[in-house]
């Protein structure tokens, strides 16, 4: 197991004194090293064995420490390869940009399949988050987004009708915030709100889960600079590849 672009040995240790477990302890630098980009995607750890050796630990706490990352998503066993590094995971700043944008700032390499191109009669909540009449026609864009050819996200935008030309081509090959802003919308606030829950049978399917895993929900009403409001999006996530920060501050 090396540094990502050198020969030397990946910086492992592990504190005896400490209170915190081994296992815990060795999984944390593995998993910092995959985030930082020190262990890159496709990398292998080696040997078990080696490994445990090296550090002095018993192999069921090197499996343990492994395990860990392999249960968070970082890490996949494969037959007859090991135990190799898959990807970090994505953390979203909580601001008004784009999940294409973002994952293309991280260097995930972003791709989107179109799933749904089309108008639809708006239904309550679409109407109410739009300010349209129910059962008005609405664009409807659902797409499902990849990151390194794993499905990430499952995104749902219901636009008011003749706002912007959206092409399916177009879509597939950029971010719709980067389509809106093209089409002279000049993006402003957003109301936003997470939340979770679990996966239907459908979305499971899509996003390559079981029914029932644990989702990232997103739910987000965004204007522009006349206070119009462009788009109302309703987003899932895999909450085992996925997770929003938040910063704080103290009220005065």
């Amino acid at each position: 197991m090396t540094a990502h672009g050198t020969d030397r040995p990946l910086p492992l240790s592990v504190d005896r004194t400490s209170p915190v477990p081994l296992y815990f302890q060795l999984a944390q630098q593995l998993e910092a090293a995959v985030e930082q980009g020190r262990l890159a995607p496709g990398a292998l750890l080696g040997n078990e064995i080696d490994l445990a050796a090296r550090l002095g630990l018993s192999r069921p706490t090197v499996r343990q420490a492994i395990q860990t990352l392999v249960d968070k998503g970082l890490m996949v066993r494969r037959r007859g390869v090991g135990t190799q590094v898959v990807h970090s995971q994505v953390r979203r700043p909580l601001e008004l940009s784009s999940l294409y944008d973002d994952l293309e700032a991280a260097g995930q390499r972003p791709a989107t399949e179109v799933l749904r191109n089309t108008t639809e009669p708006a239904t309550a909540e679409v109407a109410a988050a739009l300010g349209v009449a129910e059962g008005s026609e609405v664009h409807l864009v659902e797409r499902l987004r990849s990151a390194h050819g794993e499905p990430m996200a499952l995104l749902r935008n219901h636009l008011p009708p003749g706002l912007v030309l959206l092409r399916t081509e177009e879509l597939e090959a950029t971010g719709l915030y980067r389509l809106m802003r093209a089409g002279g919308i000049t993006l402003h606030s957003a109301r936003q709100s997470v939340g979770a829950r679990a996966a239907t049978v459908g979305e499971a399917g899509v996003l390559d889960e079981e029914p029932g895993a644990p989702l990232l929900t997103m739910e987000r009403v965004t204007y522009d600079d006349t206070g119009r409001v462009v788009e109302f999006g309703s987003h899932v996530y895999r909450a085992a590849r996925y997770a929003f920060e938040f910063q704080l501050l103290v009220r005065p």
